[in-house]
């Protein structure tokens, strides 16, 4: 009884270990053949700023929870505190309409893990997110997903998938910057918002919920983010967003949610992307 079980054992953590943080099998998957050129120095280096073994352990320590679950075990892990404001602003679950969430993006970590704990938990996990690819590698989080990579193969696929994400019966969570907040000018915000979100909330006469996540990164993360985005040409920046949640844990965090805006606002007068810009600017006054 006691070798079945240990086999039983073995096959779920041999099950579960194709699907946790492995950045040689990252590697491989983004780089394909030219994944053997990178250094072996230099992938002890990202498994260390990624965190790896910290996130796997976590993983199989809550390998028996999924989804919105998942995401409120994650923010006790992090040991995070949110304080949330206008609460009474999320439209009711029961009013038989499906709405898009959408928020600044400071941290690239905790931010999305809070808003999807906070938005999953009030509408009994209906709601999707759009997130980068890689995210895919949390075994917890992947059923809540809509991957986007707009980068690669994928990107092909991006518009429909988009698309799939609205024809649901789900809520959409979405990060309309695609990336985390940068500090220009010692102002912490987001870039230029894309327009997607508006135009695929007329389309499906969803009304939009602005919300404000308060917080910040490392100065370095910021300094490290602007010489990527000037210099180079791919987000070295991303690589530390995991360093900076471990940075952030034991905080507190302000979240305001605003009232609904409806679809019928975005109109004629506005094009969609000076319609994003119009909401990201009621974000930043909740």
């Amino acid at each position: 009884m006691l070798f079945l079980q240990t086999v039983s054992e073995s096959k779920e953590m041999a099950d579960l270990t194709e699907k946790t943080i492995d950045i040689d099998k990252i590697l491989k998957s983004k780089m394909g053949p030219k994944a053997k050129f990178v250094p072996g120095f230099l992938i002890s280096w990202l498994k260390r700023i990624a965190h790896q073994d910290q996130v796997n352990a976590y993983l199989w320590d809550s390998r028996d929870k999924v989804g919105v679950e998942w995401l409120e075990d994650c923010v006790r892990y992090l040991d995070t505190t949110l304080e949330i404001e206008g609460k009474e602003n999320l439209p009711d679950p029961n009013d038989g309409r499906l709405y898009t969430f959408v928020s600044n993006h400071p941290l690239g970590g905790e931010d999305g893990v809070a808003l999807g704990a906070i938005i999953g938990r009030h509408y009994d996990g209906r709601f999707r997110y759009l997130v980068n690819d890689l995210l895919m590698n949390l075994p917890g989080l992947a059923p809540l997903c809509i991957p986007i990579n707009k980068t690669g193969k994928q990107s092909r696929n991006f518009p429909v998938m988009v698309e799939a994400g609205f024809q649901s019966d789900n809520h959409m969570l979405m990060f309309p910057a695609g990336l985390c907040s940068r500090k220009k000018d010692g102002v912490i915000s987001d870039i230029p918002w894309t327009k997607t979100f508006i135009s695929k909330s007329v389309q499906y006469q969803r009304d939009v919920v602005p919300i404000h996540f308060g917080g910040q990164n490392s100065n370095f993360f910021y300094r490290l983010a602007n010489f990527s985005d000037r210099f180079l040409p791919f987000n070295l920046a991303m690589l530390f967003l995991v360093d900076e949640m471990y940075k952030n844990v034991h905080k507190t965090f302000r979240v305001a949610i605003g009232k609904p805006i409806p679809w019928q606002t975005f109109d004629k007068s506005r094009s969609p992307k000076e319609w994003a810009q119009y909401v990201r600017s009621e974000v930043y006054k909740l």
